[in-house]
């Protein structure tokens, strides 16, 4: 993905992120940001283009105010391009475990899979023995 590499560009700057993470909380006009943030209403303007730019965000014009929203398609197409990373590792970590097989058994277990001996299964002793005199 292309776009990848410029959404990340655009969010390497703190304020950007700032304003972008605001954004995923509720949809913003301009002046509401500014007023929120150490920074002029027209250094928001500016790092909100970057990231319509970046296809992170959107707005809508609503009478004279621009309302910036975090861009559903944009924000999935990252999370795609991040996912496959998930994907190849996971493949990886099936690929690995195939390949060493199933455990051994140690000396004191019937069972490999229930990670318990059975002589150390005997000697559990019940949480509660109320419980089990009721019974």
């Amino acid at each position: 993905m292309a776009n990848a590499s410029i959404a990340f560009a655009a969010l390497a700057d703190p304020t950007r992120r700032e304003i972008f993470e605001r954004l995923a909380r509720a949809p913003r006009a301009v002046g509401e940001l500014a007023s929120e943030l150490p920074v002029s209403r027209p250094a928001v303007s500016q790092h909100l283009k970057v990231l319509k730019d970046a296809g992170l965000v959107i707005h809508e014009t609503q009478g004279t105010r621009n309302v910036y929203e975090i861009d559903p398609a944009g924000l999935g197409e990252l999370r795609a391009w991040l996912d496959q990373f998930w994907a190849e590792a996971l493949d990886a970590f099936k690929t690995e475990v195939e390949k060493s097989g199933p455990p051994e058994p140690d000396s004191t277990s019937g069972d490999p899979k229930s990670g318990v001996s059975r002589s150390r299964s005997s000697q559990l002793k019940p949480r509660h023995p109320n419980k089990e005199k009721r019974k």
